[in-house]
C-alpha cells in the first residue's frame, strides 16, 4: 500500500531510518511526504534523497502556523520552483480552520483574507508547474478552497483528512477531487459516514503521522503500516474484502499522483 499523507520530517532521525528501512517487508511500497515550510521542505527532500522511490516528497506551507513574511514566502516559492522536478505535489497547503477557531475563542483578531491570499498564490504556483495539490481545508474552509481551485483550473486536488458539510462533499465529488482517510475511520462515526458516501474511486489511505490517534491506536506511535487497518475498516463499510480494499485505495493513489 501507499501512505498518501505523512509528515516524515517530523520524526526523529533514528526512529525514521529504522521505520523506513522496514516498510517494504511490511507491505508499504511508498509514502507521500508533505512539508510545512522551507526548512521542512529541505528536510523532506533530504529524506527522499536517502530513500529514492520509497519517499515521494511534496513541498508547501502548512496553514496552521503564523503567516510567513514576504521574504520568507518568496524564498519558499523560489526553492519550490528550483526543485519542482523532485516533488510529487504542492503540499501541504490550505486554510487554518483550527488555529482560527482557537484564536476566535480567545477573542483575538484573525486575518482570514491574508491566508486566502497565501493559498491563492500557492495554487497559482501549482497551476504553473502543473502539479497536483495536497490540501488542508475542512468544514467551511473547503468551500473557499473549491472556489480557488476552480479559479486556477486545478482538477487534481487531494483533500487530506477531510471533514465537511453535505453540500461541500457533493461539490467535491462533482469536481472529481480526492480525499483520504486516517486511522480515525476505525472509531469516528462522522468519518465512517463520509466514507460510505464518498465514491470509492476517489479515496486514498493516509496516516498523517506522527499525529497520534485514539481508540485502538491509543499509546501507539503513528506508523505508515496503519494504512492496512485503514483499508480494512474502509473496505468493511463498502463490503469489500481486505485485499480488494487495499487494491482499490492503492490504485487510486497511483492514479492521482501518477506513481
Amino acid at each position: 500500500m501507499i501512505d498518501a499523507h505523512i509528515h516524515l520530517e517530523q520524526y526523529e532521525d533514528t526512529a525514521l531510518s529504522s521505520m523506513l528501512q522496514s516498510l517494504p517487508e511490511q507491505g508499504i511500497e511508498s509514502l507521500v511526504a508533505v512539508s510545512m515550510n522551507l526548512a521542512s521542505c529541505i528536510r523532506s527532500k533530504g529524506i527522499a534523497d536517502r530513500f529514492p522511490g520509497l519517499v515521494k516528497p511534496a513541498y508547501g506551507f502548512h496553514p496552521e502556523q503564523p503567516l510567513p513574511a514576504e521574504e520568507e514566502l518568496a524564498a519558499l516559492l523560489e526553492w519550490i520552483v528550483r526543485h519542482a522536478g523532485d516533488m510529487i505535489a504542492i503540499g501541504e497547503i490550505g486554510l487554518p480552520y483550527y488555529s482560527r477557531a482557537e484564536a476566535m475563542e480567545r477573542g483575538e483578531a484573525w486575518d482570514t483574507p491574508a491566508y486566502i491570499k497565501l493559498l491563492d498564490r500557492l495554487l497559482g504556483l501549482a497551476a504553473r508547474l502543473a502539479k497536483p495539490v495536497v490540501l488542508h481545508a475542512v468544514y467551511e474552509d473547503a468551500w473557499t478552497a473549491c472556489d480557488l481551485l476552480e479559479q486556477h483550473n486545478i482538477t487534481r486536488a487531494h483533500f487530506h483528512w477531510f471533514k465537511g458539510p453535505a453540500e461541500t462533499v457533493d461539490r467535491m465529488i462533482s469536481r472529481g477531487y480526492y480525499i483520504s482517510f486516517t486511522p480515525d475511520i476505525l472509531y469516528e462515526q462522522e468519518i465512517q459516514d463520509l466514507a460510505r458516501r464518498y465514491p470509492p474511486e476517489l479515496v486514498m489511505a493516509e496516516t498523517d503521522g506522527p499525529w497520534p490517534f485514539e481508540g485502538p491506536f491509543t499509546g501507539r506511535t503513528t506508523h505508515p503500516v496503519m494504512v492496512h487497518e485503514v483499508a480494512a475498516a474502509w473496505g468493511a463499510l463498502h463490503g469489500y474484502s481486505v485485499s480488494r480494499a487495499k487494491e482499490i485505495l492503492t490504485a487510486n493513489t497511483v492514479r492521482f499522483y501518477g506513481l
